[in-house]
């Protein structure tokens, strides 16, 4: 292994470097390593592929080695926070050999933990836990779990850019904030995010009320081979689509988009929406193309998305169709190309979905956006301009939502059984959304809560109300929006297909 960043590490940290067969570090594992052995708080940003995780875990577990030889620390100490079930499955896989070999145990947990393992994981609970916003906030009040996270030191927040702008992010900000009033450390914050603009708000919500995030920026943006494309349909085209009952363009797409697959040995195609994703399925189907591709998307079942996973990864499956559900970090093997069906809307979307390809570092990513008008065409090539002059749009931070105020209110309430209303108060000031909410608005939010009798106002202190308490707290903990949504069955697989949305 070649002398650099890695000569900081200790020599079991860099074995499993080594074992990984990485010789050489990253720019972004260049810069950031240091920063996160000196304890700062470190947002890092980097295009997909250029080994973010492997940059903040290889620093956290060094640290955990050393503070080992004193003492195993007890509890959880390290927390890895991702937006996705589905991420967490992957970084299992990629992370519990190495913790095993360096003497950490690694878990998962999520709404789909069965009930067995939860329960193992309170009485005996490991060094490192990979979760979800939501799971952190269930976890947060209960008297075991809670106990265990009073030793938490690290905490990585995996595509954090992915959480600052919706209404999870702003939960999960206070998340840390009531974390931060139980941990017995003041523990390292490290956010992973994909190319953005704007980086010092995102920089700004992670840091919250710790001390300010440095942010340690990848300069080497990968260039990106993309085309732009408007095909129009050929006679055989119209031929077909009359005979389908589709429109000539749709036929003419469908077909150039097969031909890439057929062309690439393994291939991403991206849509904006899951109906588009599903129609595109049907549509590639039709034309005769079926044994090219499958569908990836968050309405199918768990068991059908690994399917595909495991059958793109090894090679059965030469192309994908999937919406933002693939867009994250999920470890799917190499991936030659990517095609973007319509525009994407976002510049950084545009790199975040044509980075897929090209996943190693060193490797120019590769893309297609097939358009289907003028006006697509138009916004697509503004995008890939803006891309180029690196001129990207910010994360809007979602600020002050008030629902997810009442129920970190009661969270706050929960953890300790009673609260001052000035205590609660300054916690939630820490939290960087909700840093301007003025003294009215929060006391009129826990005047609603008490006149509702789900926690008592009793001069300057709140306290729990049972049951409403617990009621109102473990049937609110996710924002995600409510829908009604339909089991899908296959009688003669015998197996779950997904859901459908009312």
């Amino acid at each position: 292994m070649s002398s650099g960043v890695f000569e900081l590490l200790q020599e079991p940290v860099r074995h499993q470097v080594k074992r990984q067969g990485i010789v050489e570090a990253s720019e972004i594992q260049r810069l950031s390593i240091p920063y996160i052995l000196k304890g700062e708080n470190v947002l890092l940003i980097a295009p997909t592929g250029t080994g973010k995780t492997l940059a903040a875990m290889l620093p956290i577990f060094d640290m955990y080695i050393s503070i080992k030889k004193v003492g195993k620390p007890d509890g959880i100490a390290i927390l890895y926070i991702t937006p996705l079930k589905a991420l967490n499955r992957d970084l299992l896989r990629r992370l519990v050999e190495s913790g095993r070999d360096l003497g950490l145990d690694v878990q998962v947990r999520h709404g789909d933990t069965p009930t067995s393992v939860r329960m193992r994981q309170a009485k005996t609970p490991p060094d490192m836990l990979i979760t979800t916003p939501e799971t952190l906030q269930a976890i947060l009040p209960g008297r075991r779990m809670k106990e265990h996270l009073r030793n938490v030191m690290w905490v990585v927040i995996d595509e954090i850019h992915e959480l600052a702008g919706d209404k999870r992010g702003a939960q999960l900000s206070l998340a840390l904030e009531r974390l931060s009033r139980i941990a017995k450390h003041k523990f390292q914050r490290i956010g992973l995010s994909a190319t953005i603009g704007e980086p010092e708000k995102v920089a700004d919500f992670l840091s919250g009320s710790g001390k300010k995030a440095v942010i340690v920026r990848s300069t080497e943006l990968k260039d990106l081979d993309v085309k732009i494309e408007y095909v129009n349909p050929s006679r055989e085209d119209c031929e077909e689509a009359e005979r389908l009952g589709i429109p000539a363009s749709a036929v003419s797409r469908i077909r150039r988009i097969c031909e890439l697959i057929s062309s690439s040995r393994s291939t991403l195609i991206f849509t904006n929406t899951r109906e588009h994703a599903e129609a595109l399925g049907s549509q590639v189907y039709a034309l005769g193309y079926g044994n090219l591709v499958k569908t990836h998307h968050g309405s199918l079942s768990r068991e059908i998305r690994e399917e595909v996973e495991s059958e793109f990864q090894t090679g059965k499956l030469k192309g994908v169709i999937c919406t933002s559900s693939l867009e994250l970090g999920i470890d799917i093997g190499t991936v030659d190309l990517v095609v973007q069906y319509m525009s994407p809307r976002e510049a950084t979307r545009l790199i975040q979905r044509v980075g897929r390809s090209g996943h190693q570092i060193k490797c120019l990513p590769k893309g297609y956006v097939i358009a289907t008008w003028a006006d697509d065409i138009l916004e697509s090539a503004v995008l890939l301009k803006n891309v180029r002059k690196d001129r990207l749009e910010g994360v809007k931070i979602h600020e002050k939502a008030l629902d997810v105020l009442a129920h970190q209110i009661v969270g706050l309430t929960l953890d300790s059984g009673r609260i001052t209303l000035r205590e609660a108060y300054e916690t939630v000031k820490g939290a960087y959304p909700y840093r301007d909410i003025a003294p009215e608005t929060f006391h009129n939010v826990v005047k609603q809560l008490h006149q509702q009798r789900i926690l008592n106002l009793r001069g300057e202190t709140l306290t729990a109300r049972y049951p409403n308490i617990h009621r109102y707290y473990y049937e609110n903990l996710s924002v995600i929006p409510d829908v009604k949504k339909y089991t899908v069955f296959d009688f003669n697989m015998k197996r779950r297909l997904g859901t459908l949305d009312q």
